[in-house]
């Protein structure tokens, strides 16, 4: 019962600290900046809006609260020492990443960077002693590399339940220019979680003591407990033109949980190997790179998929209110033919579908290459091709950077007028 009661009245001090810290709200700023970001580029790129800012708002936070109680669980076990100047770093360390690429917000990068200043900080003490300068450097020396590179290891387990669950739900279809300078159809997946921990920390003498050892921290845990609360920034940014956004999300929900496992043996190698500090808080920081690294180039490798064909015109994305959906549409597919007529063009579908205004039969091929037949009644008002988002064609106003997740670049830019990208062409929404 005694220790109960402590965990609830450690728990609630924990929440009223969480409370008053501004970064769990400037993590949540962020996210509503993030995606009033996304719906004003896709009304520029199709003239409408595909994802509700308060609806993705509200799922985001409350998942970050189910990532933030099931991390703060598994770490009560592992030990963590977090003091609150390292706090500050790391919300200091993530903003100024931010800054440079927003996918950078990943706790990975702020923790390397605090490793590699913690190690210099501890091979030069003196560096504390500075003015003004060393009283912000103190908390470094007392980093605990290895609980930190196992809450990051940790989080991203994390992350890649919810990038395979739900990773595809913010999926936004874009125009992007291929290899060739050809403008293709592709989806971004961003996603961002901020997620309020509550850390059991080492406490001086007179709290209560532990019924259990963390695996981490050894003695020190002796003299007492209580919880600290920590919000950190769970972030994910994909961009596929290979393969739908579900698949895109499962391949890389699986490479992370690869390197989530990596991450966790290297903090077991930062605890009890010396000297390892350095060794892993540089490789947290690499393989996350090299997950980066391997998506594009996997990418690169791949046939675009959203490009029109022989066989009709693809579809990019279909609206979430509309005769496309309602007919069960779905990004990859192809149309083949309309009320009978085979279209090649956007022109070709308009034209087809005026054949007869009252009613639409479609044949459609889906990603498997099968046939199938899909048919609706028509209304005034609704959307002249349907509510498709069609892949683009030479004509596109509009493509998305490689750097748009940039905060310094903008998010679409303009072709000029006239441009032609070459033989791939077929018809943007």
């Amino acid at each position: 019962m005694d220790i109960a009661a402590d965990l609830a009245r450690n728990a609630l001090h924990a929440l009223v600290q969480l409370a008053v810290q501004p970064f769990y709200y400037i993590g949540i700023v962020f996210v509503i900046v993030q995606y009033r970001r996304q719906i004003v580029l896709e009304r520029q790129l199709f003239s409408t809006r595909l994802h509700s800012l308060i609806d993705t708002t509200w799922r985001t936070v409350l998942w970050g609260i189910v990532a933030g109680m099931a991390a703060s669980f598994v770490m009560s076990f592992v030990g963590a020492t977090v003091p609150l100047g390292v706090v500050v770093w790391l919300w200091v360390l993530s903003a100024l990443l931010a800054v440079v690429q927003i996918r950078f917000v990943c706790l990975a990068y702020s923790v390397a960077l605090l490793g590699v200043l913690h190690v210099v900080v501890s091979t030069f003490p003196s560096l504390t002693e500075i003015d003004y300068v060393g009283a912000a450097l103190r908390p470094l020396q007392q980093l605990p590399i290895s609980s930190m590179l196992a809450l990051v290891g940790l989080l991203h387990l994390l992350e890649a339940f919810f990038v395979g669950k739900q990773g595809a739900s913010m999926a936004m279809p874009v125009f992007v220019e291929g290899k060739r300078g050809k403008v293709i159809g592709g989806y971004q997946l961003q996603q961002f979680w901020p997620v309020p921990l509550l850390l059991l920390v080492p406490a001086g003498a007179g709290s209560a003591v532990l019924p259990w050892s963390p695996l981490f921290g050894g003695d020190i845990w002796s003299a007492g407990w209580t919880f600290a609360a920590m919000p950190v920034m769970l972030g994910f940014a994909e961009r596929t033109t290979t393969r739908l956004p579900q698949d895109k999300a499962r391949v890389s929900a699986k490479r992370l949980v690869v390197y989530a496992v990596a991450v966790l043996a290297l903090a077991a190698g930062a605890e009890w190997l010396p000297g390892f500090a350095l060794v892993g808080s540089l490789a947290v920081a690499a393989l996350h790179e090299a997950l980066v690294w391997w998506s594009k180039r996997e990418e690169s490798s791949r046939s675009p998929m959203y490009v029109h064909g022989a066989d009709g015109l693809k579809i990019l994305g279909v609206l979430p209110a509309g005769p496309a959906k309602e007919m069960g549409l779905l990004p990859g597919e192809t149309i083949h033919k309309a009320n009978g007529i085979k279209v090649r063009t956007k022109e070709e579908l308009h034209e087809a579908l005026r054949s007869n205004a009252a009613f639409c039969k479609l044949e459609v091929i889906n990603t498997e290459g099968h046939t199938k037949f899909v048919q609706r009644a028509l209304f005034a008002g609704e959307h002249h091709l349907l509510g498709v988002v069609l892949a683009p064609d030479d004509k596109a106003m509009y493509v998305v950077e490689e750097r748009s997740v940039n905060w310094f670049t903008k998010a679409a830019r303009r072709r000029p007028a006239g441009y032609a990208s070459g033989s791939e062409t077929g018809s943007g929404l």
